[in-house]
């Protein structure tokens, strides 16, 4: 693969939406292969997406949010399963990077085309401290796009060698990131899924595998953040929240728009008339379209009253939680819509050849992550009646 990265001339959004063609073309075949196609992957490399986030100071973009957001929707837009391991991908790496000495964090990250995938969290895995580093032994799951990534991540709690629990400053667990080389893990072939099938969230697991200190790094703790920039203050939970909404809201956009054309030239077999000049077809893509909008706004809106604030130092966890209740409530809009245009498509949404099957899969598999649950909504309200303090949970 050519991994070399031409002049970048334009914006992120515009580069996502030139890859629909190449997106669009290959949808099906990845979604049999059951991960990105070479082709898109090279695609995705030169269009440099694999760095939205890293630091500037290791050589990536270091985007504003709200632009990042609006790339992971037009990629969403044409294939969820590209931008779910584009937005998973970038906040792995980014986070990880920001919290590693910059020679390492260049050192993993500094090539257009490594990318990092990343694993849920499994109770049973341990990581022993040892001199210059620690031992890893675990299994995890979901590693969305890791058959194209160089190096996989994991997430586990600390023991010393006596198996008692190790704290950080202050006595807090310390629990710590891992990076390494995806060629050190044991990948388990098990995503048989739904939706979203070519991200190949393979599981992996590695047994007492050596990973030094300065690929440790402890990404969400304030006190051994490397990067002073936003994003990073924001945090990982909100980042991945922020790309995962949008993916969504591109899904049920194209969804939406799909629905939209094929009802200009459609009559239902249970009317006589046009679908186009049904008075219920009429109000129900009125209301689509009002869901869809607002849901975007307001995540955007969110986004970048966070972003900002994080910038001038002056973040809240008012902020956080707008932005929690932003990208859920945005998640479920999305998945609402994207099931409303299946049913309103009629049989033909059912056909693999046509152009809803595939979508409305990946809709909804997509609205079954954790950043769509609807414990979350319950905590803002938490929030605002003053019950509880929920920073622990965003």
């Amino acid at each position: 693969m050519d991994t070399r990265v031409p002049a970048i001339t334009t914006s992120a959004p515009e580069r996502a939406r030139a890859l629909r063609p190449l997106l669009d073309e290959h949808g099906p075949e990845m979604d049999r292969r059951r991960e990105v196609t070479p082709e898109v992957v090279d695609a995705l490399v030169k269009a440099d997406m694999l760095r939205l986030l890293l630091p500037r100071s290791i050589g990536g973009q270091e985007m504003q949010l709200v632009e990042y957001a609006r790339t992971i929707e037009a990629l969403g837009y044409a294939d969820a399963s590209v931008a779910w391991f584009i937005n998973q991908s970038n906040v792995s790496s980014s986070t990880s990077a920001a919290a590693m000495p910059q020679e390492t964090a260049r050192e993993v990250f500094g090539r257009p085309e490594v990318g990092l995938a990343w694993g849920a969290r499994h109770s049973r895995s341990k990581a022993i401290r040892v001199p210059g580093g620690y031992r890893v032994t675990g299994s995890w799951s979901f590693a969305s796009g890791g058959r194209h990534t160089t190096w996989l991540g994991c997430h586990s709690a600390i023991q010393n060698p006596d198996g008692t629990p190790h704290a950080r400053r202050g006595g807090r667990t310390d629990d710590r990131s891992f990076v390494f080389l995806r060629s050190e893990a044991t990948i388990i072939d098990d995503w048989q899924v739904l939706g979203l099938r070519a991200t190949g969230s393979d599981s992996y697991s590695v047994e007492d595998l050596f990973v030094p200190d300065e690929r440790a790094p402890a990404r969400d703790a304030p006190e051994e953040r490397r990067e002073p920039g936003p994003l990073y203050v924001l945090g990982s939970t909100l980042l991945y929240a922020t790309g995962f909404c949008s993916t969504t809201l591109g899904i049920a956009r194209r969804l939406f728009e799909t629905y939209v054309e094929l009802a200009r030239g459609k009559h239902s077999r249970a009317s006589p008339s046009a679908m186009a000049v049904n008075q219920a077809n009429q109000r129900e893509i009125g209301q689509f379209e009002a869901k869809l909008s607002a849901a975007r706004a307001f995540l955007h809106e969110a986004a970048l009253e966070a972003y900002e604030a994080a910038a001038a130092g002056k973040l809240t966890l008012d902020h956080r939680i707008r932005l929690r209740l932003a990208t859920t409530h945005g998640m479920n809009e999305a998945t609402d819509v994207s099931v409303a245009c299946y049913r309103a498509a009629g049989t033909i949404a059912i056909m693999n050849s046509g152009p809803f099957e595939r979508r409305f899969r990946d809709a909804m598999s997509a609205s079954q992550h954790l950043q769509a649950m609807m414990p979350h909504i319950e905590m803002v309200g938490r929030h605002i009646l003053g019950v509880d303090n929920p920073i622990q949970h965003i």
